[in-house]
């Protein structure tokens, strides 16, 4: 029979292994958490954060390069929409972490297509805003965060956004702008 503290020590080593087995994935951002704006880099590889955190519904494309399309008929709805400037922003953030391909290589592509649409991309060469908001392992992925107006989590998918996920994501923002 287990005493009460045995009983608690099987459980902290039951829920620490699967910590650990499951990786970082299982300290991952969560609705309702208040986020930080750490220092990323631009373009250019000078320091820049997120624009707008903390006063305009923001949503974060956070991807690794290699797969940098994902989440794109999300962006394409966003964008769309012509959502209302002085009350959103779409970012992307390139995890320069995750892919075989040079920075600077990178940071090129990124350059034309803030040129050609008009973006606001930013890079990520040390997996500072994964580890900051808890993002766990993003190799291989793409992962979207919709933020309220004071900064806090309301929204998080990492991978493919399907259908569904993709019609509530941009109602949420809808629905974040007009509060």
């Amino acid at each position: 029979m287990f005493t009460r503290r045995a009983l608690a020590q099987s459980l902290l080593a039951v829920s620490l292994f699967g910590l650990l087995a499951g990786g970082l994935d299982a300290i991952a951002a969560s609705v309702g958490q208040k986020v930080s704006n750490p220092e990323l880099r631009d373009a250019n590889d000078k320091p820049a954060k997120i624009p707008d955190i903390g006063s305009k519904v923001v949503a974060v494309f956070y991807s690794d390069p290699d797969v940098s399309d994902m989440n794109d008929a999300f962006a394409d709805k966003l964008k769309a929409a012509n959502l209302d400037k002085t009350k959103y922003r779409g970012v992307g953030v390139a995890n320069l972490k995750e892919t075989w391909l040079p920075d600077e290589v990178i940071r090129s592509v990124v350059r034309k297509k803030i040129e050609k649409y008009g973006a606001t991309i930013l890079t990520d060469p040390d997996r500072l805003l994964a580890t900051a908001w808890g993002l766990g392992d993003c190799n291989e992925q793409s992962v979207v965060i919709i933020l309220d107006k004071t900064a806090t989590v309301q929204y998080v998918k990492k991978g493919k956004m399907n259908a569904a996920e993709i019609e509530s994501g941009y109602q949420l923002v809808v629905k974040l702008m007009e509060q």
